[in-house]
């Protein structure tokens, strides 16, 4: 006799339905997650360097991204060249006190971007000042920029040279599919510049 599901358990598998059916609309975006992946080992593979920034959540999902790329994925490659702006919490303080909170991100491109380096912002709403901020700033130094949003794309909507959209409302599916997508980023590098095939 099988014993009925309790409130928490219905819950617990609504929610598991939610995150795989957003996951699972990644798959109309295939081409654009593709040429992310390009870029990003096309920017590796000239001698660029990756910056990455997010605010919460998405500061979480940066970090992870950057580490990965310095560390490793799955298999043995050299180092690849990625910094955090989430990372260093005497830059963000120093630099939120003297020059405000706005300027957390950009402050820390002027000083670490070169033309050619690739900046990927994370944000589920769009519409955070400090990204905004950092990418007119990317763009001045003739960086290139990969925005991974949602919702509507908000203020940084179809601003970055590439944009992968999660369409969703919610943030933590949003978050969701943006770890999905950083983990085919890292796999599509890992390829790439592995010694031997994974």
């Amino acid at each position: 006799m099988t014993t009925p599901c309790s409130p928490v358990e219905l819950h617990v598998q609504t929610l598991i339905s939610e995150a795989a059916s957003v996951i699972g609309g990644l798959a109309i975006q295939t081409r654009r997650i593709a040429e992310a992946a390009e870029a990003c080992v096309a920017t590796l593979r000239a001698g660029g360097k990756i910056l990455t920034a997010g605010n919460g959540g998405s500061a979480a999902e940066a970090l992870h991204m950057a580490e990965e790329f310095i560390g490793r994925f799955r298999g043995n490659r050299p180092s690849l060249p990625a910094i955090c702006l989430c990372a260093d919490p005497t830059a963000l303080t120093c630099i939120a006190n003297d020059f405000g909170y706005d300027a957390v991100f950009a402050r820390q491109i002027e000083g670490l971007g070169r033309p050619g380096d690739l900046l990927i912002l994370f944000t589920t709403s769009g519409n955070a000042r400090n990204l905004e901020l950092a990418l007119e700033t990317a763009r001045r130094l003739g960086m290139r920029v990969l925005c991974l949003t949602g919702k509507t794309g908000g203020r940084l909507a179809n601003r970055g040279d590439w944009e992968i959209r999660v369409m969703d409302d919610r943030t933590e599916r949003i978050q969701e599919a943006h770890q999905v997508v950083v983990h085919i980023l890292l796999d599509a590098v890992e390829q790439a510049f592995s010694p031997s095939p994974l």
